[in-house]
């Protein structure tokens, strides 16, 4: 016992003080990572983990009605029956031709709206402003206002057509199929068209104006001065504001739900308010699921067209000035 005491290395206290002695090789966060860390575990929280358990939903035959269904795994079985769903692929059509009319139409809107804002002498901020006051309201919101105008009794619409002598009888803008269909539409470009127009109108202000003296100096017509001028320089800000759309309108829900719910007899059932119906009124949360996921690809497909549309027209904004 005393011969153990009286080695240096067995004395009271050894073991901490060659702990002491001995440097950690651990991890050793860094101070950006910590100030970092709360908002990467809510993300994940939030984001991650939500998106991981519905695509393993997807893989299974889960109803709301029947919890143990979650655990079983089916495999790409609701995709396959995707394939052969025609409400779906109706859905999709339906999506797909919304989203074409009102890009386009938005766009054109929205380019004769910045046009007239940038010519104006005098309160061009009043414009600008009053230019952004749709984007101010929630979906929500303009869908009731234009199911309320669209009523068949009391709306504005038919209101204004009986007393202007255009028609007699109302219009059953919410009850026929493809007149509800235009009325939707109707409500989503009034609301978006704002978009188009704030982005090419920075277009317009930022582009120099001594091209368009040149032009002018050598003849050109307005119409030519404008095609072969102006809309080059402005078309990557429409392409930006085609990208924000189409991802907007490619999983529209809220007018939609609002206005017509689908209806009548699914008429006017877009994507998500299908993925919606399946989730929630068939309880068949896993097909929905994998609605949802065969539905990123449309996003996914224009985003990466616009994308390719904007790339090339910055090279040739890039080459020709």
């Amino acid at each position: 016992m005393r011969l153990l005491k009286s080695h240096p290395r067995l004395r009271p206290g050894w073991l901490s003080r060659f702990f002491h002695r001995v440097p950690m090789k651990g991890f050793k966060p860094s101070a950006p990572f910590l100030l970092l860390l709360p908002a990467i575990v809510v993300l994940a929280a939030v984001v991650v983990v939500p998106l991981i358990l519905s695509l393993y939903s997807s893989l299974t035959p889960f109803r709301l009605t029947r919890p143990e269904t979650f655990f079983v795994f089916v495999g790409f079985r609701n995709y396959l029956s995707i394939l052969s769903n025609a409400d779906f692929w109706w859905a999709f059509g339906r999506t797909v031709l919304l989203l074409t009319i009102a890009l386009n139409l938005e766009m054109l809107l929205g380019l004769g709206l910045a046009m007239l804002v940038e010519k104006a002498t005098r309160g061009q901020r009043v414009l600008r402003t009053l230019m952004m006051f749709p984007m101010m309201f929630s979906p929500i919101l303009v869908g009731f206002q234009f199911k309320f105008m669209f009523n068949d009794n009391i709306g504005l619409v038919n209101n204004a057509l009986q007393s202007l002598g255009i028609t007699q009888d109302a219009i059953p803008w919410l009850i026929e199929g493809h007149l509800a269909f235009i009325a939707i539409g109707i409500a989503e470009i009034w609301s978006s068209t704002s978009i188009f127009a704030i982005l090419i109108l920075a277009g317009l202000l930022a582009m120099p104006k001594e091209p368009i003296e040149a032009a002018r100096v050598d003849g050109c017509t307005p119409w030519q001065t404008f095609r072969y001028v102006i809309w080059p320089f402005v078309m990557p800000f429409a392409y930006i504001a085609m990208t924000i759309r189409s991802l907007d309108v490619a999983r529209a829900y809220d007018i939609v739900k609002i206005m017509t719910d689908g209806g009548p007899a699914g008429r006017t059932e877009l994507l998500w308010t299908l993925v919606g119906r399946t989730a929630y009124s068939d309880a068949r949360m896993g097909l929905a699921n994998a609605m949802a996921y065969f539905s990123i690809l449309l996003s996914i497909a224009f985003t990466i067209y616009f994308y390719n549309k904007l790339a090339a027209a910055r090279a040739q904004i890039g080459a020709e000035w």
